[in-house]
């Protein structure tokens, strides 16, 4: 297996194939999803008053929150299968697969039996008025019922990026959707069936999403199931739990540098605020791209470590930086002479725009500072080298706090975007050192 991989896989230009084979059905999975999350905004838009966007906004945030702290699902799950592809090892696939499915399932479980607290925690953090809260507490409660299927499709997800495959993914995105926008429509808007109407269809499309995935994860690799004993002991069971600890660790720093940018740009106003949150619009956009190369990262790193081959990981490595820069250099060429043409198709308050533009510099360097950490997230996700990316974000978010109590007295919203991409640049930084010494972490 190593012996033909080397021959028809090696050299820049089947790497870069590879590369773009893998990355771009990712990044289209990455526009469409958002998706989900729009269908329900642009209906309840439809119902008649604030009240309802308001609701659903609040909703869908609970959700984004939790299912946030739960990514590592995916990541851990891509970077085990990938190397276990590599390898050849179909009995270490499978039980990666059913290992991740059994905790996403039973984490989902939780979600459903706490539902209550949950949800009362969740709406006092963000002191929602009452007849908002009314209505995001029926979405919430209709809606937990999908957190199993949302977690097990993380799993998923991962999986069939281990075993090289993205465009399942792509697929499943694109079908959830349709699905999504075909029943909230009839049951929200042509049955008058409200916010529950709203919460029945994405519920419907999570499932169906989830069941697909299983259907053709069982149609085209039939993993053969190792036994319940297989699946709960053992060293990769372990290791399963170490990763995904670091991956939950580093992405709660994560989450605490996105809340508290978000926190400062509320405290100087709803201009600044509704300014922030247009410029980071222009973030997202770009790690849509971006992660798609993480992604392709984690299946090509992942799958060479697993095949033991040092000099082809060596150079895809070089290949996969070399390409996530060039794709940061155009989006900076781009932001930089197309950006407020964009910012104004995004809005069209004069007052957002113009506090926007004062800050708008900001945001269009974040390609150049942000993209080594995207693409060296990938690598390292591959190579399961998690302790590696906590270290760099905790490094990385401590730096974004000093910078932002040094710069902000002086600077205000200038030294929190000043923070924001000095803790984009060290995150990339960090592993980049760390990926040239050859330190993998505790890869297998």
């Amino acid at each position: 297996m190593a012996e033909h991989e080397s021959s028809s896989d090696s050299g820049v230009k089947p790497l870069l194939r590879n590369i773009i084979a893998l990355s771009l059905p990712a990044i289209a999975s990455n526009l469409v999803t958002p998706l989900l999350g729009m269908t329900d905004v642009a209906i309840a838009g439809h119902m008649g008053g604030a009240v309802f966007l308001a609701a659903i906004a609040v909703g869908g945030n609970m959700f984004n929150l939790l299912y946030w702290l739960f990514g590592f699902l995916r990541m851990g799950s891509s970077g085990l299968t990938a190397q276990a592809y590599g390898a050849a090892d179909t009995v270490r696939q499978a039980k990666v697969l059913y290992q991740a499915i059994a905790v996403a399932l039973t984490i989902g479980m939780a979600f459903i039996v706490m539902r209550t607290p949950l949800c009362g925690m969740l709406l006092y953090m963000m002191e929602v008025e009452h007849s908002a809260g009314a209505m995001a507490t029926e979405y919430f409660m209709t809606l937990v019922w999908g957190a199993p299927a949302v977690l097990g499709s993380f799993v998923m997800a991962g999986w069939f990026l281990g075993m090289q495959n993205s465009k399942v993914t792509m697929w499943i995105s694109i079908l959830t959707v349709t699905v999504n926008i075909a029943v909230s429509l009839t049951l929200a808007l042509a049955m008058d069936m409200g916010i529950y109407g709203l919460a029945i269809g994405t519920l419907s499309a999570q499932w169906i999403g989830f069941i697909a995935s299983v259907i053709v994860c069982r149609i085209k690799y039939r993993p053969a199931f190792p036994g319940i004993m297989t699946i709960v002991a053992g060293q990769d069971l372990l290791k399963f739990f170490r990763i995904n600890t670091d991956i939950f660790l580093r992405t709660l720093c994560l989450v605490g540098v996105t809340l508290w940018f978000t926190r400062t740009g509320a405290t100087q106003g709803n201009e600044v605020l509704a300014a922030n949150s247009l410029l980071l619009q222009l973030f997202t956009l770009f790690s849509f791209f971006m992660d798609g190369f993480a992604f392709s990262a984690e299946a090509i790193c992942g799958k060479l470590s697993g095949a033991g081959r040092s000099r082809a990981l060596t150079q895809a490595y070089r290949l996969l930086i070399i390409t996530s820069a060039t794709v940061a250099l155009i989006f900076t060429a781009g932001y930089a002479t197309l950006g407020t043409a964009l910012l104004e198709i995004l809005c069209d308050d004069y007052s957002t725009l113009a506090t926007a533009n004062e800050y708008a510099a900001w945001a269009f360097c974040i390609p150049l500072a942000g993209f080594m950490a995207f693409v060296c997230d990938g690598i390292f996700i591959g190579l399961t080298a998690t302790r590696s990316m906590l270290i760099s974000m905790m490094c990385a978010t401590a730096v974004y706090f000093t910078i932002y109590l040094l710069a902000w007295p002086t600077m205000h919203n200038h030294g929190l975007w000043l923070a924001f991409l000095c803790y984009l640049a060290v995150r990339g930084l960090l592993l980049a050192l760390l990926l040239a010494k050859g330190s993998r972490g505790e890869v297998a």
